[in-house]
């Protein structure tokens, strides 16, 4: 049994200040502090969220207006992903709740009829549009997922910190004392030394804290290939899309992530193909003319063993990293820092150990989802030839075999962690998109279905459809602009 007086949060990225706030939040008593150190800068590969950033947001008291106008944050529908076949977009809305159990009858009779996969999502999404009687006040946030700054929501999450009584201290952590238990006494900083009863680790790919604790990094590489990137910011554009661009490239993918003011991007690569300046020059090919490359980035896809150790919890890029696709780390952040907030009280042995399967899960569904975006057809170049022939772990590969010829459904993912960030939507989502399935076959299903139900579901198609055309919108960045100049 543990009585917790003191929590230090070890890094100030957007993991460390997540994991504080919620546990603040959570546990207002407590006594937490940050300790991060200003010669130390912050990753900020990726400026975009899941829809688990809403959540956070709520919980902490946060209005989405707030982060729109102190963060120049843009609204994320989801991810239009081109060259990788088709073009398609994942991106999850109403349709999704038209159930015949746990099936989702209006995708059955989408893809059934080999739909385009433009029209399992409104179209309004793909023209980056939102609906006008969203400009009132009251309406609340149009999407649940944002685009932002990174160093404007890194600052904004340090004032909302302090505003919440977390304490900010300004220092390096040199080293990481024990006890005769094995646990962390202390740390010692440059200028002081910094006892607690918990620790996070929010220290990046450094890892400072939890390796000292023997944890071990465990590769993906076998099976997902991206391991470098180069990131570089370019100027504003006359439209915001409302959605992360991910341009599948001839050695990896480009993202272009809008923000107010101007985007951010970066080229994701295998570095055993091209090197980051050739990296660079197809980026400039493509757009057609300089870029000016910000960072760049070496990485191994992957993840801790056990991400909880002792008195010592690693959250964000010290837990785990796969790419920047699908947005997963900062996601994967909350839903750690939610997952122990309720672990916390009165912890043992065998709490710590059913965290760790659960974080396991949480990743490992990460790591399958993202595997299976690569499952493609394109083969332009030597790279995506060699992608076809990697392996595949088993988990996904007996999933594959059963969603070739039915959706998926929520028992599918039975036995792991609500945790997860990806359920049986995301996965028709990319399944659709890539023509992963036999239409024939899931057009059976779908026709097996009761009349009534299917009813349900065309009726649904056909409203959703009528709405869109009936209904005035008005252009992304008009609707930011006036969240912007708003008092609310």
């Amino acid at each position: 049994m543990h009585t917790l007086k003191k929590i230090s949060v070890v890094g100030g990225g957007t993991a460390g200040f997540v994991s504080a706030l919620i546990l603040k939040t959570r546990f207002p008593h407590l006594d937490i502090n940050i300790i991060r150190s200003k010669k130390i800068g912050i990753i900020g590969v990726g400026e975009g969220s899941t829809e688990h950033w809403n959540e956070f947001m709520q919980y902490i008291g946060v209005p989405f207006q707030t982060i729109i106008k102190e963060c120049d944050a843009t609204f994320k529908c989801g991810i239009m992903f081109k060259g990788w076949g088709d073009d398609y977009m994942h991106s999850i809305g109403p349709e999704n709740d038209i159930k015949n159990g746990q099936y989702a009858s209006v995708y059955g009779k989408l893809i059934g009829e080999q739909s385009p996969a433009k029209t399992i999502n409104p179209s309004f999404s793909w023209n980056s549009r939102v609906y006008a009687n969203r400009l009132d006040p009251a309406s609340g946030s149009p999407w649940n997922q944002y685009h932002f700054n990174t160093s404007k929501l890194n600052d904004f999450l340090l004032k909302v910190s302090l505003n919440k009584g977390i304490t900010m201290v300004d220092d390096e952590i040199l080293d990481v004392v024990l006890s005769e238990s094995g646990e962390i006494d202390y740390l010692v900083g440059e200028l002081a030394q910094y006892p607690a009863d918990f620790y996070i680790d929010s220290t990046g790919f450094s890892k400072v804290l939890i390796s000292k604790l023997g944890a071990k990094w465990q590769s993906y590489g076998e099976y997902l290939k991206m391991k470098a990137a180069i990131v570089f910011p370019l100027g504003d554009t006359d439209e915001y899309n409302m959605w992360t661009l991910a341009q599948a490239m001839d050695y990896g993918w480009m993202f272009k992530i809008p923000v107010w003011g101007r985007s951010g991007n970066g080229y994701i690569f295998d570095s055993d193909y091209i090197t980051p300046e050739q990296a660079k020059e197809e980026v400039e090919k493509l757009l057609g003319h300089e870029i000016q490359v910000a960072k760049t980035l070496k990485f191994d896809p992957g993840s801790l063993d056990r991400v909880w150790i002792k008195n010592c919890c690693a959250v964000g890029l010290s837990a785990s990293f796969v790419e920047p696709l699908e947005a997963t780390s900062i996601g994967t952040s909350i839903q750690q820092a939610f997952l122990l907030m309720h672990r916390l009280p009165n912890y043992d042995e065998a709490t710590i150990n059913k965290y760790n399967k659960d974080v396991n899960d949480i990743l490992i569904n990460i790591r399958d989802f993202v595997i299976l975006h690569y499952i493609t057809k394109k083969d332009n170049t030597q790279f995506w030839r060699d992608i076809q022939t990697m392996p595949v772990p088993e988990s996904l590969t007996e999933n594959l075999k059963k969603w070739r010829k039915n959706l998926p459904i929520a028992d599918d993912f039975k036995g792991t962690t609500d945790y997860k960030l990806f359920s049986e939507a995301h996965h028709i989502h990319i399944l659709a998109g890539l023509d992963l399935f036999d239409t024939e076959l899931i057009r059976q299903e779908y026709n097996m279905m009761h009349p009534k139900i299917k009813e349900q579901a065309e009726n649904f198609i056909r409203e959703t459809r009528t709405f869109e055309k009936i209904n005035p919108t008005v252009g992304h960045k008009q609707y930011i602009a006036h969240v912007r100049s708003t008092k609310y």
